[in-house]
This record gives C-alpha cells, structure tokens and sequence, in this order.
C-alpha cells in the first residue's frame, strides 16, 4: 500500500514537525508551502493523503483543494484550519474535503486520523 503524505502549510514549523513525525512512520513525505505549489506536488506525485492548511498566501487551502479535486476526485485531503467557522468547514467538505481539524490540533490524534484513513482503503 502506498504510503505517501503531502504536508501544506505556509508555517515551516508546522510542515517540519509533521514532516518528522509521518516519517519516523515510515511515510515518504513531500511539504508545500502554499496551495498552488500543493497542486504542483500532487499532479507530480499523486499522493495518498494531503494535510492542508486554509488560510495561505498566493492560493488558499479551500482553492488548492478544489483544483486537486477537479484533476484528482480520489484524493484524501484533510484541511487543518485555525478557523472554527462552521461555514469555511462546510465549504471544504462541500468541495470534496474528507475531514477539517481545527488548530491548535494534538498531533497524535491528527497521526490517528491519517492512519485511519490509510486503514479505510482510500484508493
């Protein structure tokens, strides 16, 4: 089973402490720092999940979402958004985001998330 992660956020204290932590799991790890270069990394990889970040300059996580989704319906992508606003959440399950965690998230339960989902056969 494929076992590649692609990390977006525009914090790089968030993309290497993630980045560290699925691969010390044995994940190959690829990180953007932005939506569009997200998009990039996935049309050249075509990762299994994508932790995404909402709010990120040149092109928005809920953005970059729709454009992986247009090209990629299968991708997994779990939006991780410092927004609780009910609406930015619907917005993104709406798009095709599987599941939204809101920061400040406890890493471990996010790693749990992750292995579920790789566990739920997403391919």
């Amino acid at each position: 089973m494929k076992r590649e992660i692609l990390i977006v956020d525009d914090q790089k204290g968030v993309r290497r402490l993630l980045e560290e932590l699925f691969k010390r799991d044995g994940w190959t790890v690829y990180v953007a720092s932005d939506g569009k270069e997200a998009v990039e990394k996935v049309d050249a990889f075509l990762p299994k999940i994508i932790l995404m970040d909402m709010k990120m300059p040149n092109m928005n996580g809920l953005e970059a979402s729709q454009k992986i989704l247009e090209r990629h319906g299968d991708s997994y992508i779990l939006m991780m958004t410092a927004y609780g606003e009910m609406d930015v959440k619907k917005k993104a399950l709406d798009v095709g985001v599987k599941k939204c965690i809101t920061k400040p998230f406890d890493i471990m339960y996010l790693r749990e998330l992750v292995n579920q989902a790789i566990m739920e056969d997403i391919s």
